[in-house]
């Protein structure tokens, strides 16, 4: 059974966690968890304070060369009736303005991600040159065990 509309709407509202998906050069699937908000119509994942290895996030590289993703939000439970999945596909786009505070989209996406998670008021959201990564939607899917699962 499918997810109602408006669930999956406050889903990608609330929903702390998700795993991106994109494709490497060798075609290989590259896959990892990510933060997200939802801001002017698109998703947005910052490369942002948390450690890091000190080169262009594989990620980042993938989205450059294959902008085609998907973001996978899910719920586990014991109780098997709970079980939720929604998955998004979208095109992403690596943003990385010269100049952040005069690109209006980027600011108020940041601020989403601000509002969103309160870690980065200890976590620098942005490091080095400012990035995020933009998904326009291009469609969702999903899937519910049950009825209950299916509530907000």
């Amino acid at each position: 059974m499918q997810l109602p509309e408006s669930v999956i709407a406050r889903r990608l509202a609330d929903w702390p966690v998700a795993r991106l998906a994109t494709v490497a050069a060798d075609g290989a699937p590259h896959q990892v968890p990510v933060v997200f908000a939802r801001s002017g119509g698109s998703l947005w994942t910052p490369v942002d304070g948390k450690p890091k290895s000190g080169r262009e996030l594989a990620r980042v590289r993938n989205v450059r060369e294959r902008p085609h993703v998907s973001l996978l939000l899910d719920e586990y439970s014991a109780d098997w009736t709970q079980l939720w999945w929604i998955r998004v596909d979208a095109q992403a786009r690596v943003v990385s303005p010269e100049t952040p505070d005069q690109d209006t989209r980027f600011t108020a996406a940041r601020e989403a991600l601000r509002a969103k998670y309160r870690q980065y008021e200890e976590v620098p959201l942005l490091t080095g040159r400012p990035t995020l990564i933009e998904l326009e939607i291009s469609g969702t899917h999903s899937w519910c065990a049950s009825e209950a699962a299916s509530r907000v």
